[in-house]
């Protein structure tokens, strides 16, 4: 497996005609895992933990699917799936959960099942969110995990994904997102969320703080404007071309993963990846949902 993904992907409800609702599956990690799959065609997973409900069902048949391997998913017996809900004002989303109930939540309660997850795979992709659905001890055991894994050969990619109200504070969601950069080999951060929650006054800042925590390749997210790439100390800005009008912008920022990602795997420089990253992302905010349809996808 060259590509798997790592994490807690939920119901969606996305705003539709008549004040209705569209039911879908998504989440910032399986997302990214989509477009992995819609690029590459081949070689990607998603593990996480489901249900045995008839949703959890729906869901694994929904990412089977897509081409994607879902031999690494767990069941439970004593939880389902979450929830969440899209609100959209002028192309800008925001959202309300229901996660409380979400089988995800138990990903890294059983370290034997974790590890075989993490054998032989090429790169393994987490984010912020994955480890804030964990129980701090359980947190503990998912970066061992992957600090094994890179040992045996993988690479870690890492998108902070910061979202406080899956924190019991910031000082908290803080400490674990730079303990997690510890682990990881390619950091993927969004500059105006790294400025806000740690006070970064500029790219260069932000790559250097992920730098610093021990990732050898950082990409700073800068929501469609100027991004910048750092690798092993040498630092270059990357300019995107003209924005675009967004529609919806879920699954932004898990789109240009899949394409920087895939991009990169595939041998592409950080700064063709870059681009990349932001021919698809560009793609993607301007259709309705996290998930656009992989056959409307352009290369």
């Amino acid at each position: 497996m060259k590509f798997l993904s790592l994490g807690e992907a939920m119901v969606e409800l996305s705003p539709a005609e008549g004040g209705l609702f569209r039911r879908g599956f998504a989440g910032d990690t399986l997302n990214t895992a989509w477009y992995m799959q819609a690029l590459m065609g081949a070689g990607v997973g998603y593990a996480t933990v489901l249900g045995h409900d008839a949703m959890s069902d729906a869901m694994a048949a929904f990412i089977g699917a897509a081409g994607i391997d879902t031999s690494r998913i767990r069941r439970d017996d004593s939880r389902s799936v979450g929830l969440y809900m899209i609100s959209l004002a002028d192309g800008e989303r925001s959202f309300t959960y229901w996660r409380g109930q979400s089988a995800a939540r138990l990903l890294a309660d059983d370290p034997d099942w974790l590890g075989q997850v993490l054998a032989g795979v090429e790169m393994i992709y987490v984010s912020g969110i994955t480890l804030a659905i964990l129980e701090p001890a359980r947190r503990a055991v998912l970066l061992d995990a992957l600090q094994t894994a890179r040992e045996a050969g993988a690479r870690v990619a890492f998108d902070p994904n910061l979202r406080p109200r899956l924190w019991s504070s910031t000082t908290e969601m803080c400490a674990a997102i730079t303990e997690a950069a510890a682990c990881c080999d390619i950091a993927l951060p969004s500059f105006d969320d790294e400025a806000e929650h740690f006070g970064d006054i500029s790219l260069q800042a932000t790559a250097e703080r992920y730098a610093k925590a021990g990732a050898a390749e950082v990409m700073v997210k800068n929501g469609g404007g100027a991004m910048l790439t750092w690798y092993r100390g040498a630092m270059a800005p990357v300019n995107p071309g003209a924005p675009v009008t967004p529609v919806d912008t879920t699954g932004a920022g898990d789109s240009f993963n899949g394409g920087y990602l895939s991009a990169r795997l595939s041998g592409a420089s950080l700064e063709e990846a870059a681009r990349k990253g932001h021919a698809v992302a560009a793609q993607v905010v301007r259709h309705p949902g996290a998930l656009m349809p992989m056959d409307l996808l352009k290369e």
